[in-house]
């Protein structure tokens, strides 16, 4: 029995140790949350904030670090930049902690409703980062300041308070320790916000409903001119006392209200600039709950959410909360790496990857639409953030794999928001019931293409291909008539003439590939990828002028039989801006003729957008082949791409453009900015696939450092971050609108991507290791690949993609 005994623990060990050894290779036994660092991206370009929020929550409760104004003697203050998330990781000083912010942008708005914590005497002004005894800021050190998914904490050293911050979907959640205790008072900064200049507050009001219940709105007129966020503030414990300091520019008019004192303990407030302050009293270590819920519709909204998600001041149980949802995304794609370091790079680029777009609803499903009266979702949840120049390329892509449902709530928002819209266009760049008009192009056209030819479900093909056919053909938005008449945006139209253009192509391809996908519907012929590896059935080529100006392709509507055909040809409009004499796009007046004074290399003032002409003349992701042949052939262009990565763009190019700094460029490849992501993968068009793999992994192991100045560019909502998901996993949507993604480099030792539909698709790199970045053999489903891609229907069908990794 004893021998018995023996045998079974030891077969019991064995298996516990074997089972342990598993668990660990697989990286499956770790919480993910300990990879996810939010502090990267949060020095200089990143633009990312280190808050607390819940996967694409309307809350992102995160601390500030300065209060740069806008403008500066009536001229841009351009040192703004640096704090479109709010928080600087170089600043030493904490202005306090607002309830909404961007991630990774490079232009801003919101930081709404600061709120901070202070002992001793009372003052009502945030101070300067050199001298912040001078306000309610305060200094901090990093090495008091943690963050993790759903939770951040900082010590404010100088009235030793420890503040620690959690959110649900819609409430942000504060835990103030007073370790000193005594007088203490939490600010309310109505007047604080990002991108702030001295006109953006239209009107700030404040209720003191009850001795713990605090209420009230703000109306700005910023990047979203037109915006309301309503508030609900419960505390812990009952208000001693409180007051308000009214600073908005003096009136003439003053109503009868100037019969009160309305600076102290009088329950209402009301003016422009609204400061408050809450006084209480604080033993020792004694800790105040704060709770914040937002709303887009009503102070009675957001009381309604607060009792939905934050009933009880625990702040522990919805930080426990915010964690599991946390965790509930993570999983859906597990990896190992070779590293920590990269697990750390990995898990936060896909945290950042579901930090937006927004809920932008209340818990009934009201929300204000963008005709600015109240709306209810039927039937999808309302968001909002919609960075879609940046996140049509590779955000939205991922999320087609592993967030199908919100995809399709992501496209009914879109439809929402077209059906609101007195232009009858869907969104460009949209946030808080308002479109901003940022960037250029119809890029929810990518997105609804994208999600169509991917066969998501839950929202309205028919519908949805007739907002993106109609947005497409506004002839009044940003040089579409001249687009369709001359079959390009002349220069004389707009400074981004060739940027745009481009963009207009690639958006009319996706409206050809999405109509050739309607029910009942006969397109003139289905695309197929080409055997050359061209994505794009072709036409005949429209006719190019010469620089003489004589002949022009023409877009007209009413020249096609069908939305296919109108759509398939102007998506070869690329062809009207390419000057084969340079070798580039280039931009062209109304005329025909190709602008005289022309620099291939400036980013400034050349016919694009936050790019030059060798970034911005590879932009044709639907149609690489032709793009080849514009080049002379393969070997050219691979020769042109090589000269792309090793050649040296001096600052002086791009000194103007506040977007690309030097830490994103690669000779003369910008990486820190979207119009470039695609460009290492065209190797593998020109038959060169080693140096689609040599420069991806080259970019993921310098442009996405596990620090805080680790990101080479601005996330941009989680774009830059979804570049390196999917290339660390070793595949890349290239040309969103097509079922393909091409093949790069992994990463990964292992990716298993668990699907919505109950399957998994897992992804192995076998001799994986810092030297062995070529791919010697692919195999899917255990058959050898003898092509650069997979597709959509592949990866979601589950199975199994392996790579064989070598030098």
């Amino acid at each position: 029995m004893a021998a018995t005994t023996d045998i079974m623990t030891r077969t019991l060990v064995t298996s516990l140790i074997m089972g342990l050894t598993t668990l660990i290779s697989t990286g499956q036994d770790k919480d993910l949350l300990k990879y996810v660092n939010p502090f990267i991206g949060t020095d200089r370009m990143g633009h990312t904030y280190p808050g607390a929020t819940v996967p694409f929550g309307m809350v992102q409760l995160s601390p500030d670090t300065d209060t740069l104004p806008y403008e500066v003697d009536g001229r841009y203050n351009g040192d703004v930049y640096k704090y479109c998330a709010g928080y600087q990781y170089a600043d030493r000083t904490i202005v306090g902690f607002s309830h909404t912010h961007f991630s990774g942008t490079g232009h801003s708005d919101l930081g709404d409703i600061l709120l901070m914590p202070t002992t001793g005497p009372l003052q009502m002004n945030p101070g300067t980062a050199d001298a912040p005894e001078n306000g309610y800021r305060s200094r901090f050190s990093h090495s008091a300041e943690k963050a993790s998914p759903g939770y951040y904490s900082v010590l404010l050293e100088d009235n030793d308070i420890l503040a620690e911050l959690t959110a649900t979907v819609r409430t942000g959640v504060h835990r103030y320790t007073f370790n000193k205790g005594g007088d203490a008072h939490v600010i309310l900064d109505m007047v604080h916000g990002i991108y702030n200049d001295a006109g953006k507050n239209v009107w700030t009001f404040i209720r003191v409903e009850n001795d713990t219940l605090v209420t009230g709105f703000r109306q700005t007129s910023g990047w979203a001119r037109t915006r309301s966020l309503f508030f609900a503030i419960a505390f812990s414990k009952p208000i001693e006392s409180y007051g308000f300091r009214d600073d908005s520019p003096a009136r003439v008019y003053r109503g009868f209200w100037r019969r009160f004192d309305q600076g102290n303990n009088f329950p209402e407030a009301a003016g422009r600039n609204i400061r408050g302050h809450f006084d209480f009293t604080a033993k020792p270590g004694e800790q105040l709950i704060v709770r914040v819920a937002i709303s887009p519709v009503s102070t009675a909204g957001a009381l309604a959410n607060l009792v939905a998600e934050a009933p009880q001041a625990d702040f522990d149980a919805v930080m426990e909360r915010a964690e599991e949802m946390w965790r509930a995304e993570l999983q859906k794609i597990k990896v190992t790496m070779m590293d920590e370091s990269r697990m750390t790079s990995f898990y936060t680029s896909l945290y950042h990857t579901f930090l937006s777009p927004t809920v932008y609803m209340d818990a009934d499903g009201s929300y204000r639409g963008l005709d600015q009266n109240i709306h209810r979702a039927d039937g999808f949840t309302n968001y909002t953030t919609f960075s879609l120049w940046d996140t049509y390329r590779a955000l939205h892509p991922l999320f087609t794999i592993v967030q199908q449902q919100r995809t399709a709530d992501m496209i009914n928002s879109m439809l929402a928001h077209y059906d609101q819209s007195v232009h009858h266009m869907l969104p460009v760049w949209s946030h808080h019931a308002n479109e901003n008009w940022c960037m250029i192009g119809y890029h929810a056209v990518p997105v609804i293409a994208d999600a169509i030819v991917k066969k998501i479900a839950g929202f309205d093909y028919a519908r949805a291909a007739e907002a993106c056919i109609t947005s497409a053909r506004n002839g009044w938005y940003d040089g579409l008539d001249d687009y369709m008449k001359l079959g390009y945006v002349p220069d004389e139209r707009t400074g981004s003439s060739v940027s745009v253009t481009l963009e207009y192509a690639y958006d009319d391809w996706c409206i050809a590939q999405a109509v050739s996908k309607l029910p009942d519907y006969t397109p003139a012929a289905l695309h197929e990828p080409a055997s050359d590896g061209a994505s794009g059935e072709r036409l005949s080529r429209p006719s190019v002028a010469d620089n003489s100006g004589k002949t022009l392709n023409r877009s007209d509507s009413n020249l096609y039989n069908s939305p296919y055909d109108e759509f398939f040809n102007r998506s070869r409009n690329f062809l009207n801006v390419w000057d084969p004499s340079k070798g580039f796009m280039r931009p062209r007046k109304r005329d025909g003729i190709f602008r005289e004074n022309f620099d291939v290399l400036s980013t400034h003032g050349q016919g694009f957008i936050e790019g030059n002409a060798w970034n911005y003349s590879l932009y044709v992701p639907q149609d690489p082949a032709e793009l080849i042949r514009l080049h002379g052939g393969s070997k050219r262009f691979t020769q042109h791409l090589d000269s792309l990565f090793t050649m040296y763009l001096p600052d002086s190019f791009f000194a103007e453009t506040e977007d690309i700094t030097r830490e994103g460029i690669i000779g003369n490849y910008v990486h820190g900015n979207e119009p470039s992501h695609h460009v290492p993968y065209l190797y593998n068009y020109a038959g060169a696939p080693r140096k689609t793999q040599y420069w991806v992994r080259h970019i993921m192991d310098t442009k996405y450092l596990p620090a805080p100045d680790g990101l080479s560019g601005n996330d941009d909502c989680g774009q830059m971050s979804a570049w390196y998901v999917f290339s660390a996993m070793g595949f890349y949507p290239v040309a969103p609108g097509s079922d393909r993604y091409d093949l790069g480099s992994p990463l990964v030792k292992e990716a298993t991507i668990t699907l919505e539909n109950g399957k998994t698709f897992k992804v192995t790199a076998l001799n994986q290791g810092p030297q062995n970045i070529y791919v010697r053999k692919t195999e899917l489903n255990g058959k050898k690949l003898d092509r650069p891609w997979i597709t959509h229907d592949e990866i979601m069908q589950g199975g199994s993609l392996v790579f064989y990794m070598g030098r």
